[in-house]
């Protein structure tokens, strides 16, 4: 394994692999878990995975195009798509803004398709900060550079979003905010008060909704209302019981035939813990567990600021996202609506996560000899076809 690790690729083809991996898991899920919902509400089957396919074609040619970007043009871009996104998302306040579920964080498009414009606000803050603490690189020493003016702008950024009442999407935020903040450098007292600052204000948001309160409380103890508030949660733990260390096997989950709310977005894993038993649950976790591995890695390991900086922030925001959703589907902890990256359907979040993944791809080919390795490797190919 040590003898693997130390290839130049290696953290290239351990990002290539996992994202493969949990893509293809992901889209096998959506199947099974959106069969029923998807006959009863459109006649076929195959509706809601085709249009989650139709989704990875999309996110894998933006991965693409972002694993062949160059990171100097990735940096020059940054500032664009941070404007860009807080644009959308002003749009989603007026009367193009569109409702789901509570929260007012949709663009209508085309054809029944919803642009959601906070899930792309995670990898333009991951961008612009990486931009920025790059360029202060040399002041990062000094807390006051460190927060200033990443704090207020990239707060503003999350309030935005907590203005649509996607509260889930505002944690992640945070966190990349926070995250990449300690990996600048801040010291600990700072980041003690940012870390206090940031509960009390995701406390007064919990407290100011009746249903967030409710789902709070329903949190500590499900089984006070089962038919409610707890009832969400409860049907999870029955599918992860249901399936035992095996699994009932592919496609027979019960739990999907209308007894568990969003069984193919939010509550897949309790879907794959029903299908593929305890067994298949790891593989998932194990899965995010190498990614954020990898990731952190990459940001050791990179000679380039940039690249250390963006591949801490990506692996940060998919890391938080793959464990607020573990945990609450698992019931540790409240239900905030965040889907699984990869895993759960929902275009916005696809499209934006493999995007993120191309670029932590190309992060990966800054550690030392990657480069190298990898135009060796394109070579080889040309030739190889060349000559066929």
């Amino acid at each position: 394994m040590r003898t693997l690790l130390e290839r130049p690729l290696a953290s290239y083809q351990l990002v290539l692999g996992t994202t493969g991996l949990l893509l293809g898991l992901g889209l096998i899920m959506v199947l099974s878990a959106s069969s029923v919902l998807a006959l009863r509400v459109y006649g076929n089957s195959f509706e809601i995975f085709g249009r989650q396919a139709i989704f990875a074609v999309v996110g894998v040619t933006a991965m693409v195009v972002a694993m062949r970007m160059p990171l100097e043009r990735v940096r020059q871009l940054s500032r664009l798509a941070l404007f860009g996104v807080v644009l959308f998302i002003g749009l989603t306040f007026t009367p193009l803004g569109m409702e789901i579920n509570g929260n007012r964080n949709w663009i209508p498009l085309f054809a029944g398709f919803n642009l959601q414009p906070s899930e792309f606000a995670k990898l333009a803050i991951a961008l612009w900060i990486a931009d920025l603490y790059t360029r202060r690189h040399k002041y990062l020493g000094t807390a006051r550079y460190v927060i200033t003016p990443v704090g207020p702008v990239a707060g503003a950024v999350a309030v935005l979003v907590v203005a649509q009442k996607d509260l889930g999407t505002a944690v992640i935020l945070f966190a990349i905010i926070a995250g990449m903040m300690w990996v600048a450098g801040l010291p600990l007292k700072p980041m003690l008060g940012i870390g206090a600052g940031l509960l009390v204000v995701l406390l007064f948001f919990v407290t100011t909704a009746q249903h967030r309160v409710d789902r709070f409380m329903s949190f500590l103890n499900p089984m006070a209302d089962p038919e409610s508030s707890g009832y969400q949660a409860i049907k999870a733990l029955m599918g992860f019981a249901r399936g035992g260390f095996w699994g009932l096997g592919l496609g027979s989950s019960r739990q999907k035939w209308g007894a568990l709310p969003e069984a193919h977005t939010d509550f897949i894993l309790a879907v794959i813990g029903e299908e593929l038993g305890l067994a298949g649950s790891l593989v998932v976790i194990a899965l995010f567990l190498l990614l954020a591995y990898t990731g952190f890695r990459i940001a050791h390991r990179s000679r380039d600021r940039f690249a250390r900086y963006l591949a801490a922030g990506i692996t940060i925001w998919i890391t938080t996202q793959a464990v607020i959703n573990i945990g609450m589907v698992l019931g540790l902890l409240p239900v905030i609506g965040v889907p699984l990256p990869l895993v759960s359907y929902g275009g916005s979040s696809m499209i934006a996560t493999l995007a993120a993944l191309g670029l932590l791809a190309n992060c990966a080919t800054t550690e030392p000899g990657a480069a190298r390795a990898l135009a060796t490797s394109r070579r080889a190919k040309a030739r190889k076809k060349a000559g066929r």
